[in-house]
Parts: C-alpha cells; sequence; structure tokens
C-alpha cells in the first residue's frame, strides 16, 4: 500500500533563516516556524498552545533564500508545504539524538512581521507588501459611471 507523506503549515518564524554553504556549491536553510492553536478550557480560559518545527530548505529552494531573492526575517509569517523526516545523528558529547524536520517544498510569504491583524487593526500602520492595493488599473474617468459605489443607500434599499 503506498502511503502519503505531506503537510502543510501557516505560521511564523521563530528566528532569521540560516544558511549552511557545502564545499560542492549546495545550500541548505534551516530556520524553526512556530504554529499556534487557541481553545477554551474547562473553566472557559482562553488557552494558547504553540508548535515549534524545524524547516529545512535544500537545492533552488535554500539558493533563493540564501541569495535574498526571498528575504524571510524573524516573525513572518509564511505558508510552508513538504514532507516530514526523521534523522538520527551523534552530538557533541557523543550521545546518539533524533530530530524530526519538515522539508520544505514550497515557501511563501503571508505578511510581513507586524502582519495583516496590525492593519486591519490600525488603518495607520505599515501594509504589507502582499495586500497593496493595485494602482496599475485605470480608474473610471467619470465617478458617476458607478453611482451604486457613491450614494448612500435610501431607506427604500434597506432590506428590514
Amino acid at each position: 500500500m503506498a502511503g502519503l507523506n505531506k503537510v502543510m503549515l501557516i505560521g511564523r518564524l521563530g528566528r532569521d533563516p540560516e544558511i549552511i554553504h557545502f564545499d560542492n556549491g549546495g545550500k541548505k536553510m534551516t530556520v524553526t516556524l512556530a504554529t499556534s492553536e487557541r481553545y477554551r478550557d474547562r473553566d472557559g480560559n482562553w488557552q494558547d498552545q504553540t508548535e515549534w518545527h524545524n524547516v529545512v530548505a535544500w537545492g533552488n529552494l535554500a539558493v533563493d533564500i540564501a541569495e535574498k531573492r526571498r528575504n524571510y526575517v524573524k516573525g513572518d509569517l509564511l505558508f510552508v508545504e513538504g514532507r516530514i523526516k526523521t534523522r538520527q545523528y551523534t552530538d557533541g558529547q557523543g550521545v546518539n539524538r533524533s530530530i524530526t524536520e519538515v522539508v520544505a517544498e514550497k515557501m511563501n510569504l503571508i505578511s510581513k512581521s507586524g502582519g495583516p491583524g496590525q492593519y486591519l487593526a490600525d488603518p495607520g500602520a505599515r501594509q504589507s507588501p502582499a495586500v497593496q492595493p493595485d494602482t496599475s488599473a485605470a480608474s473610471p474617468a467619470d465617478p458617476g459611471e458607478y453611482p451604486e459605489y457613491h450614494q448612500p443607500p435610501g431607506t427604500d434599499d434597506l432590506p428590514f
């Protein structure tokens, strides 16, 4: 029977990505990602539970991050898609250890640190580039061209 090893996470970076350069020119990117879940306990109080994930990337994704074509920093909200891998290693004291990692195949920025919640709550706050208004589209020459957007509703238009 075939299996499926796929993980999708949305969370905030716990630190800036670290890049490891290999002698053969290859690169490896490592970072931690925090995902949070909020729920009410038995007493009705809100509780936050945060999980930390070790994320690694190889190949073109690691190269893009190393060469700053993708500039991720601590606190950025990211979507990460990849697979789970557990590996064993021996630490500096000779103790055998294991670590579980998400091997990233895709990483997409959702918002820079300070994020979308900030600009929604404070209209004067810095907006993420992903949500900047598109000013390239031509605006109508005559504002009366779309009167339904410029006229307040009359009492006849209310549904109640």
